[in-house]
């Protein structure tokens, strides 16, 4: 039996907590995360941000009505609740209002860290989301996940969205400008270079994969270079 890192839930032999650093912004991160992504440590990228960030919290549930820690969160005086998620109506980093709401509070994103299904899935069964304001992006940013193919070019992962966020909220002022973003970044593209190596190796040997539709690749994949 493997032996496995309680932080990251990787063998001992590719744990990425060495590449993890804190990342101390100020910011309270609250990943919801479905069950199915947290059987999905492999390539999950939620616990990678979590490790990243201090005092984030991960809750694991499909409907968070009455999830106890996540509703004394919300109604904390000290902090402000929003989650991210886009919508038309969704505000962002540049907002007028949002430096008179954050004046005396902690920003507070919640964000959920499952496919788009199950993401629909939480919001439509969890009632205390539903009057949260909207939070997204003031930018389009195109993920790095090169092994993994998004619904859509603007989707990005759990630790990406970690990391423009911090970007825009330190453009906008409402963050500590010294704050460094990069070991998100790093951990993730890190983890990355790994998936990436590994599945070339699996295609060098001619061993199959862990899934059937591995067959198919056959095709040694460029290794990027990442630039952050």
């Amino acid at each position: 039996m493997r032996e496995v890192c309680y932080k990251c839930f990787r063998p001992l032999s590719s744990c990425y907590c060495k590449y993890v650093k804190k990342v101390d912004c100020g910011v309270k991160f609250i990943f919801l995360m479905h069950p199915k992504e947290a059987k999905k440590q492999k390539t999950g990228t939620g616990r990678l941000a979590h490790l990243c960030l201090p005092e984030s919290e991960i809750f694991v549930g499909i409907d968070f009505t009455n999830n106890k820690q996540l509703n004394d969160l919300l109604q904390n005086p000290k902090y402000y609740p929003v989650l991210m998620y886009p919508n038309e109506n969704a505000i962002d980093a540049s907002s007028e209002n949002l430096a008179v709401e954050l004046k005396d509070k902690i920003l507070m994103p919640i964000i959920i860290d499952s496919t788009w299904f199950c993401s629909r899935k939480i919001l439509k069964t969890s009632k205390n989301l539903m009057t949260l304001p909207r939070f997204s992006f003031i930018n389009q940013y195109k993920s790095v996940f090169t092994f993994k193919t998004e619904p859509k070019e603007y989707c990005v992962s759990t630790i990406e969205t970690c990391y423009y966020l911090i970007n825009e909220l330190k453009e906008q002022k409402l963050v500590n400008k010294d704050c460094d973003t990069r070991p998100l970044m790093n951990v993730f593209t890190k983890m990355i270079e790994f998936q990436l190596k590994k599945e070339n190796e699996r295609i060098e040997s001619g061993l199959p994969g862990a899934h059937a539709y591995d067959s198919k690749y056959t095709k040694l994949k460029e290794i990027p270079t990442f630039n952050f």
